[in-house]
């Protein structure tokens, strides 16, 4: 079977209506309370590069281990999760920065989400200070949690 321009423009409006017509279900599942088990939680990702804009060494495994039990524990006691990895985005000139990167997982009761912003942004704002970053990455969601 060919793959022909028509196939393709065909497959890509079918594609986006399908998009389109399915966007607003998974937008609001999670403006609401998430389904499934458990009691309701904030998810929140911290995406934390480890180039500095000024130019200096990379941050150091020891250096990030070291903010992390400085800044990190103090306002999330009750655990975390940190994945190591390699990342890439577009800096503010327009440049594309491949990276090794750290990207954290903080799971607290959606009951507390005020509260917890005000950490969260803390801690945001103390490495991209600490570590010359032009910013941290963050992405949150709702989720079911049982422990």
């Amino acid at each position: 079977m060919r793959f022909t321009q028509a196939r393709a423009l065909a497959l890509g409006g079918a594609l986006a209506t399908a998009l389109v017509a399915g966007g607003p279900a998974a937008y609001g599942a999670l403006q609401g309370e998430a389904p499934g088990h458990g009691t309701s939680y904030v998810e929140t990702r911290l995406f934390f590069g480890t180039e500095r804009a000024d130019g200096a060494p990379a941050v150091t495994d020891a250096q990030f281990m070291s903010f992390l039990d400085r800044r990190v524990t103090p306002a999330f006691p009750e655990g975390l999760t940190l994945q190591q990895g390699r990342g890439q985005w577009r800096n503010a000139h327009g440049v594309v920065e491949h990276e090794r990167s750290y990207e954290l997982l903080l799971l607290y009761p959606a009951a507390e989400a005020d509260r917890r912003d005000v950490r969260v942004e803390q801690i945001r704002d103390a490495y991209a200070k600490e570590f010359a970053q032009e910013s941290v990455g963050r992405a949150d969601a709702r989720a079911r949690v049982d422990f």
